[in-house]
């Protein structure tokens, strides 16, 4: 009976644990809200398209912004991919792009979405420890078979022969004492360093948004990202995003059942224990009392004494 209400208590024990350790693998595997830069890439491919009102191939198109996001440019070129590839694109806007562009998921035809965030670039990319000298540029390819679609997600492009190059022209004058560096922020929001070329021009590989940043001895407030009140009809991630989540659940799954197995054996080990030390109290109470016999009860050895020990003398035995 003991060794029941024993069993019964660890029982209840795992219940307990499960039940407050559940919650939190199931916020570690569940999809996390978009980013607010996320977001804005989003509207901005909306409206970028909505440009396209006469679509010409290889012509850079300007778009409007919403009115709360006024302070922002966008401009979009439809291209083809065999013809990006052969001959890249002398100049849209700051970016030139050369020859050797490839794309993934290869697609007949794409568009590349201009984007000049302004007076927004430190609301949606802040980084603390730096200041800007030139608003964030982006520039990013989506797929250009369907001119009406939106919420497109961003193909995978980059430069396999020469650099992308970016002429930010004109930038703020670098404070005394710091040194002007290339910022560029990829998808997933990691920002990467590399050094000014001639002239404040960066170079890359690949697609994001970009700016000449310099350390400020007093790191800048941040704003709070506001979101844009566009709200997107669905929601995408690339093929990066999408494969860290299938790890991050199986990783959580594979971590819940660990803990499982280490809990049922921690109860097992337990019982044993309890088991061994029970029979050891038996052992060493037959040691301190008389000797009894031994018997095997089953897989275990148990003292047993005989139905009577010593035989009765009757009364009348002392009366002879």
């Amino acid at each position: 009976m003991h060794m029941r209400l024993q069993f019964g208590s660890q029982t209840k024990l795992v219940v307990v644990i499960c039940f407050f350790w559940w919650p939190i693998v199931e916020s570690q595997v569940s999809n996390p809200l978009p980013k607010p830069a996320r977001a804005l890439d989003a509207t901005l491919q909306d409206y970028a398209y909505r440009a396209f009102v006469h679509p010409r191939t290889g012509v850079p198109f300007d778009g409007v912004v919403p009115s709360y996001l006024t302070g922002i440019e966008i401009s979009a070129m439809r291209l083809r991919s065999g013809s990006l590839y052969r001959r890249g694109v002398e100049s849209f806007k700051e970016f030139v792009i050369p020859v050797g562009l490839r794309e993934q998921p290869y697609v007949e035809r794409l568009v590349l979405v201009y984007q000049n965030l302004g007076n927004w670039s430190t609301t949606y990319y802040s980084l603390p420890g730096y200041i800007y000298l030139a608003p964030i540029l982006g520039l990013l390819a989506y797929n250009g078979s369907d001119l009406s679609a939106s919420n497109l997600p961003e193909l995978d492009f980059w430069a396999s022969e020469e650099a992308i190059t970016i002429n930010f022209g004109r930038v703020s004058p670098i404070p005394v004492g710091t040194v002007a560096k290339c910022a560029w922020f990829d998808l997933h929001g990691q920002v990467n360093f590399s050094s000014l070329l001639t002239g404040n021009v960066c170079s890359t590989t690949e697609q994001g948004h970009f700016s000449i940043v310099a350390e400020s001895a007093v790191p800048p407030v941040s704003v709070p990202p506001a979101p844009p009140e566009h709200t997107p009809r669905g929601h995408t991630h690339s093929r990066k995003y999408i494969e860290e989540r299938i790890w991050g659940i199986i990783g959580a799954a594979t971590g819940g059942t660990a803990l499982l197995v280490l809990l049922a054996l921690l109860i097992l080990w337990a019982w044993r224990y309890k088991k061994r030390k029970r029979l050891r109290e038996l052992e060493r109470a037959a040691d301190v009392g008389e000797a009894l016999r031994m018997t095997r009860i089953g897989s275990m050895r148990a003292p047993f004494a005989l139905a009577t020990r010593t035989m009765p003398n009757f009364e009348s035995d002392f009366d002879a």
